[in-house]
């Protein structure tokens, strides 16, 4: 491949990932706006699983990494692999221009802290801003070539967005 020239999709591996839900003690979602987007759109914390790690030990790092906090327990895992696809403008770029789209395992976890504990001037800010929201306002704020892979968590998870008990 040349200098400069689009890498095609189907020679790229979809990159091994992790994906929180992280639910506040009123049953709300955490969501953050990426600094760097191109799309105007809200995610949930993700990225990628190292070697040694388990799903549970990258999600904390994630978070830790993404929202400077690992107050967080184990809620429930989905039990599928879901993946989803670059757009073809972000192919090449995206992801490092490495991967065609991220291959996720997703957690759904409570946030043990106070909004007090959450920080995004990370040593490596991913977000510019953060709120919590009701489950049912996520499809509508949502990365739209995220939207499909989203929407299976909401349903896998939407029994846990309520009130702690």
């Amino acid at each position: 491949m040349g200098v400069g020239q689009i890498p095609r999709r189907e020679d790229l591996p979809y990159r091994p990932s992790v994906g929180v839900m992280l639910l506040n003690a009123e049953g709300s979602v955490f969501v953050g706006r990426r600094i760097q987007q191109t799309i105007d759109g809200w995610q949930m914390p993700q990225g990628g699983i190292e070697q040694h790690e388990t799903l549970e030990q990258a999600a904390l790092r994630e978070l830790d990494e993404e929202i400077g906090t690992r107050k967080a327990k184990l809620l429930r895992v989905h039990p599928e692999w879901l993946s989803y696809e670059l757009p073809a403008h972000l192919l090449g770029v995206g992801l490092k221009g490495r991967y065609r789209g991220q291959r996720q395992k997703w957690l759904a976890m409570r946030f043990l802290g106070q909004d007090s504990d959450i920080n995004i001037n990370t040593a490596t800010p991913e977000f510019c801003e953060w709120k919590w929201l009701a489950i049912e306002a996520l499809p509508r704020l949502l990365v739209p070539f995220k939207r499909d892979t989203y929407m299976k968590v909401i349903t896998a998870f939407r029994d846990l967005a309520g009130p702690m008990t």
